[in-house]
C-alpha cells in the first residue's frame, strides 16, 4: 500500500520582509491612515461635542498656518523647550558618564534622579512658579526636571554595562584612561544614551505644555487654553496635533542622528 503524500511549501518569513507594505515608511502610512480614520468616524459619532472631526481639525490646522497664528506660538513655545532641551542634554549625559564611571558620584547622585523619575514631577511646577516667577526660567527648569531623570539614568546604565572584555583589551593595549573613555565606552554605550535622548525630548516635550498651561498660557498652551474656554475645539485640537507631529519629527531626526553617528548597522538598513 502506497502512501500518496502532497508537499506543503513552507512559509518563508523573508516573503513578508521583502514585500513593498513590510517597509517602515509604508507601515507609518498605514498607521496614519487608520488612526485618522479612526478619529473622523468618532468625530462624526455623537461621542462628544467636544471631539470634533479630523478633517475639522486639519482644517484649523491649515486656518491657523496661514494667518500665521500657529508659527508664531510654536516660536514661543520652541525658546523654553530648545533652552531646556539643551540643558538636560548635555548635563543630563555628562552627569550619567560621571557617575557611571565613578561609585561615589553614583552613590551621591543616582538616588536623587531614581526618586524624580519616579514622583510626579508636573506637582513641582506650582512650586517652581512661587520661588521663580512665571517667566521664562521656570518654564526652563519644567522642561529640566521632566527631561533630565530619564537621560542621565540611561547614560549611567550605558555605561556601567559596557562590555568588560572590550575595557579590558584596551588595556591590555596601553590605553589610557581617557582613550578606554573616548574610543572604547562611549561608543559602546551609545545606543542605549540616545535611546535615554530620545525618551528624555519626548518627556521635554510633555514638561513645556504642562510649562505653558499651568504657569502661564504662552504659544501653544495659549491657543489650547483660549479656544476651550471659547469651545473652539477645531483649533484646540489642531494645536495639540501641531505639536504632536513637530515631537514626532523631533524623535525621528534625533533617531537618524543616531543612525549616521553611531550605528552603522541600522545606517545600511534604512
Amino acid at each position: 500500500m502506497t502512501l500518496i503524500t502532497e508537499t506543503v511549501p513552507a512559509v518563508r518569513h523573508t516573503d513578508f520582509a521583502a514585500s513593498p507594505i513590510a517597509h517602515p515608511a509604508m507601515l507609518w502610512l498605514i498607521s496614519a491612515v487608520v488612526v485618522c480614520g479612526a478619529w473622523e468616524i468618532a468625530g462624526h459619532y455623537p461621542i462628544s461635542p467636544a471631539f470634533p472631526p479630523f478633517s475639522d481639525t486639519m482644517g484649523a490646522l491649515f486656518a491657523m498656518i496661514l494667518d500665521g497664528s500657529l508659527p508664531r506660538a510654536l516660536l514661543i513655545t520652541l525658546k523654553p523647550l530648545s533652552i531646556g532641551l539643551i540643558v538636560s542634554v548635555f548635563l543630563g549625559v555628562g552627569l550619567g558618564v560621571l557617575m557611571g564611571l565613578n561609585r561615589f558620584a553614583e552613590w551621591l547622585g543616582s538616588p536623587l534622579f531614581i526618586i524624580a523619575q519616579s514622583a510626579p514631577l508636573a506637582a513641582l511646577i506650582p512650586i517652581l512658579t512661587f520661588a521663580y516667577g512665571i517667566g521664562l526660567t521656570s518654564k526652563i527648569l519644567t522642561v529640566c526636571i521632566m527631561a533630565m531623570p530619564v537621560i542621565v539614568l540611561n547614560s549611567l546604565t550605558a555605561v556601567r554595562h559596557t562590555p568588560a572584555s572590550l575595557v579590558e583589551m584596551g588595556q591590555s593595549f596601553l590605553g589610557s584612561r581617557w582613550q578606554l573613555i573616548l574610543k572604547i565606552i562611549l561608543p559602546a554605550a551609545s545606543p542605549v544614551i540616545f535611546a535615554g535622548l530620545r525618551l528624555g525630548c519626548a518627556a521635554g516635550f510633555i514638561g513645556v505644555i504642562l510649562a505653558e498651561l499651568l504657569i502661564t498660557p504662552t504659544g501653544i498652551g495659549d491657543i489650547i487654553t483660549y479656544n476651550q474656554s471659547i469651545a473652539e475645539y477645531e483649533n484646540m485640537y489642531a494645536a495639540i496635533f501641531a505639536i504632536i507631529v513637530f515631537s514626532v519629527v523631533f524623535i525621528m531626526l534625533l533617531e537618524r542622528l543616531e543612525a549616521v553617528m553611531f550605528r552603522p548597522e541600522k545606517r545600511a538598513i534604512s
